[in-house]
């Protein structure tokens, strides 16, 4: 039974310190529109869509207003497309994202996931198609998002497509350089990727989940922060332990528009996203966390020891408040959507190398990532070849989301406005990969994914 307190208290958490219900996000199942003619196939697409959405919108707000929870996002998750559209006789899929793009316009959400392909051991007719039409379909498209996994615990690594990536994100850059390589900021590379993930750019509607279901992200740095400085100089034990309440709070709040949402939209509940997604607001940052826990600042030794008890003290907490917990869960560092990172790569304490050593440790991976126009293909490559290893042998998701900005160097600041953010652009090691990636098929999966 809720007490006064605990009004109070959540009241406190969304106005005081930015508490927020980042998204929710209707999946939705593409398996029954498929068809030889790629013309009635985007018809079939665009017409379960906008029926399927055409309330989500307004009960999401409607939420908003009756509880007072702040609900940032509302977006769409479909079948990823490579396997959806397979049966379409086409060499391109950018018809289909415009489907997209102009369904997510028709019902009102701000991104719309499933431009995507799952190439872990290799490709399909239909991954060919869609890898190939990533550059110009995300061109074109204003709210269509992509996401390619080319690797797990399971299957190892495929090395070709990882190849490929870094050739694609260069065109993808190159195509919407006007807009500082905006295509790039909807385009994620993945390993181990999971199929219930409600954030973008790497939702996708997996081939496990049901014809539609609601999977809603919860996002609280700022709740975190403000809890820790009541705990200011305490060992880990109490830091821990209060980042573990505090989660437990912010799902509680996830659980509740979850299960609203879902039943005003008469659909099933999927699962709620315990992750702490940071935005560019002021106070509402993983990094001041990890500096709250007494760093200097973020980067410096000992941040991702920070990192590894957020993210762990965040699971544990979250896991007890919601029936159903699933997609990334955990602590996000996405350089561009976190004020407190921005001031720490400008300050010089974070480093694309440090970057990748917290990723070890945090929900996802090399996130938002701006780096010089002229990074070569192939060291594009090797940054998500690192990465997919990463989470390959720690069978955790990993991902990569990096933006060469054409005309950009280092120092240079790219401005992509909203939830995206802004950001100074990184450095990246000059020391070339090229007869590395040149080597092309596959690593082989760990020792580990023999374990049943």
């Amino acid at each position: 039974m809720l007490t006064i307190q605990d009004i109070l208290e959540t009241n406190r958490m969304i106005e005081e310190n930015k508490l927020d219900v980042r998204t929710i996000t209707l999946g939705i199942s593409l398996r029954d529109c498929a068809h030889p003619d790629v013309t009635i196939f985007c018809q079939n697409v665009y017409e379960k869509i906008t029926r399927a959405a055409q309330n989500l919108v307004r009960v999401g707000e409607d939420i908003e207003a009756e509880y007072g929870i702040p609900i940032i996002n509302k977006r769409i998750s479909v079948t990823p497309i490579a396997i959806a559209a397979e049966s379409c006789r086409t060499d391109s899929y950018v018809p289909v994202a415009e489907a997209l793009d102009r369904a997510a316009k028709a019902v009102g959400v701000n991104f719309i996931g499933g431009f995507s392909a799952l190439v872990d051991k290799g490709y399909t007719k239909g991954d060919r198609i869609l890898l190939q039409s990533i550059p110009e379909a995300l061109a074109l498209t204003e709210r269509v998002c992509s996401s390619v996994s080319v690797g797990s615990t399971k299957a190892g690594i495929n090395m070709d497509a990882v190849k490929e990536m870094g050739i694609l994100i260069k065109r993808t850059a190159e195509l919407t350089k006007d807009r500082d390589a905006l295509g790039c900021a909807k385009l994620v590379v993945f390993a181990n990727a999971v199929e219930d993930n409600p954030f973008m750019a790497g939702a996708f509607h997996g081939v496990t989940e049901p014809e539609m279901n609601i999977n809603v992200g919860v996002s609280g740095p700022g709740v975190v922060k403000r809890a820790l400085e009541e705990v200011r100089g305490a060992e880990f034990d109490i830091v821990a332990e209060t980042i573990k309440k505090t989660a437990f709070k912010i799902t509680r709040v996830g659980q509740l528009v979850a299960q609203e949402a879902a039943k005003r939209l008469g659909v099933p509940f999927g699962i709620v996203d315990l992750s702490l997604a940071p935005t560019p607001a002021v106070g509402d940052s993983v990094a001041y966390i990890l500096e709250e826990m007494g760093l200097e600042s973020c980067g410096a030794p000992g941040t991702t020891a920070a990192l590894a008890l957020l993210n762990d003290a965040v699971k544990k907490g979250g896991l007890m408040a919601s029936s159903h917990v699933g997609g990334l869960s955990g602590a996000f560092i996405p350089v561009s959507e976190d004020a407190g990172m921005i001031a720490a790569v400008e300050r010089g304490s974070l480093t694309l190398e440090k970057l990748e050593a917290m990723t070890c440790v945090c929900s996802v991976g090399l996130d938002m990532i701006v780096v010089p126009g002229d990074t070569p293909e192939s060291t594009i490559s090797a940054i998500i070849a690192d990465e997919a290893a990463i989470g390959m042998i720690n069978n955790k998701t990993t991902a990569v989301r990096i933006i060469p900005v054409p005309g950009k160097t280092v120092g240079d600041r790219v401005e992509f406005g909203g939830l995206l953010g802004h950001s100074p652009v990184l450095a990246v090691n000059r020391f070339g990969s090229v007869d590395f990636i040149a080597r092309g098929g596959r690593i082989p999966a760990p020792v580990r994914s023999l374990t049943n």
